[in-house]
């Protein structure tokens, strides 16, 4: 599983739970909703840093592959790719 996977998937649950604890709470639902919207991004931030940073090294390196194979297209475009005639 990716690690994008993962980390979304991580913060979708900790939102549940956040909103599953705050829903016995006798409050205005969309005030519930922002409490454990702001709760779970806070909770996140501490909790599922490893998955986060597995992911931003994983953007990280598809970035540096895209960038690596426009080059190279780039360079096969303008002809200095073609290889040497043999004479």
């Amino acid at each position: 599983m990716s690690a994008a996977v993962k980390y979304t998937l991580g913060r979708i649950g900790l939102f549940v739970a956040v909103l599953a604890a705050l829903w016995f709470i006798e409050m205005n639902m969309f005030l519930r909703l922002m409490l454990a919207l702001v709760f779970s991004a806070t909770l996140s931030f501490f909790l599922l840093k490893g998955w986060r940073d597995e992911m931003a090294g994983e953007m990280a390196d598809a970035a540096e592959r895209r960038r690596a194979e426009k080059d190279r297209l780039r360079s096969a475009l303008a002809g200095d790719d073609q290889p040497e005639p043999k004479g």
